[in-house]
């Protein structure tokens, strides 16, 4: 079987959604479950550990997103949770319930895969319904479940047709809803999203929060894209060589990473060392002695592209400096700057609405509130 399928322990209700409301008859509300990891570790042989002892508790009713790049751990974690890969050590709970050892089908989980795992020669009507059919629920019973969640997800039309003439998204929508139609406590999705184009990926990220919202369920999504896990979730483990290096909230995660490979991961260039320090003030050899807003902590400063000022109205009394304009991209709603100064590259981003146009080669004063340097370990 293609997916994932648990018991359910008794019909259930999540959220408050808009019409259509999802929910079996006769439901028993239920919290939705947290999940408790413990130094949990697995490897694939003598040389490739995949997690180091990890430890993650993840609340009742979140959406959160393991985030890291290509071999980093994410999605061993997440078969670890769905019972598709036992731990070497280590502890998995789920809604308080020790699963280190339960198998896949006896979760009260569901994964949604990369490849979606559809019967391309079934209907939408078939395809939703097969964990349904598996699990031995009747007829009638199952295709009111199946019209029910098929409605929501906004597939009514569409429930008779072949998914081999549908598109990429709808084919999307199909895979989550067979996954929610068994009713799982936790629904695990491995970047479900990649194989779309940019803008119907941005559309089904938007959706997909929503859905989350409306079910109150609690979902884990893995992705390596930093823009889609900070659009769609409450919390972020951002991981890399099976450990997670930062946990927060999107806006934590971008603004405040706790060292270089976080701040590095997020698409942040602009770190200097830090070559010395007094009081509320730090030296760095390429922009001078700037002040920053609380005592510095590490050993590099990192200034987001977006918190420069540039151009001769800028605004901050202190940490100021000049660059020369190297390189610029258009990029719609703003200007990307790529500047030298005193030898070292930085990166400006500059709002697109009534703001001077700098050429290659314009001197460009520049400045830095002390509130947006952010000190961190190297």
């Amino acid at each position: 079987m293609t997916q994932t399928t648990a018991q359910a322990d008794s019909p259930d209700t999540r959220g408050t959604s808009t019409t259509p409301e999802y929910a079996a008859p006769d439901a028993v509300p239920r919290d939705a479950s947290s999940i408790s990891l413990r130094r949990l570790r697995k490897s694939f042989g003598a040389d490739a550990v995949a997690l180091d002892g990890v430890d993650l508790d993840i609340r009742p009713g979140e959406f959160f997103t393991l985030l890291g790049p290509s071999g980093c751990g994410k999605t061993t974690l997440l078969r670890l949770l769905a019972g598709l890969e036992l731990a070497d050590d280590g502890h998995v709970e789920i809604g308080g319930r020790d699963v280190t050892e339960v198998p896949p089908h006896k979760r009260s989980v569901n994964t949604v895969f990369q490849s979606y795992a559809l019967f391309t020669h079934l209907s939408v009507r078939d395809n939703i319904a097969f964990g349904l059919r598996m699990r031995g629920v009747g007829g009638s019973e199952r295709q009111r479940r199946v019209s029910e969640i098929a409605d929501f997800i906004k597939l009514g039309g569409l429930i008779d047709r072949r998914v081999d003439q549908l598109s990429g998204g709808q084919r999307q929508r199909i895979a989550l809803a067979r996954a929610l139609v068994c009713e799982p406590d936790v629904l695990l999705l491995d970047e479900p999203l990649s194989a779309l184009d940019a803008g119907l990926r941005s559309q089904l990220q938007v959706e997909l929060q929503r859905i989350q919202k409306r079910l109150g369920m609690t979902f884990v999504f893995v992705t390596h894209d930093q823009q889609e896990a900070m659009v769609m979730s409450d919390r972020i483990a951002v991981l890399n060589d099976g450990r997670i290096q930062q946990i927060g909230t999107p806006r934590e995660i971008y603004e405040k990473p706790v060292n270089r490979f976080v701040a590095s991961f997020m698409g942040h260039e602009n770190l200097f060392d830090i070559e010395s320090r007094e009081g509320d003030c730090i030296d760095t050899a390429a922009l001078g002695r700037l002040k920053v807003e609380t005592p510095p902590h590490g050993e590099l400063v990192m200034i987001r592209p977006e918190a420069l000022e540039l151009g001769s109205e800028v605004s901050s009394e202190f940490n100021r400096f000049e660059g020369e304009v190297r390189e610029f991209f258009y990029r719609g709603s703003h200007i990307e700057y790529r500047l030298e100064v005193n030898g070292m590259r930085m990166k400006a981003l500059s709002s697109n609405q009534g703001q001077r146009l700098f050429r290659i080669g314009d001197r460009v004063p520049m400045c830095v509130w002390p509130e947006d340097l952010v000190t961190l370990a190297r």
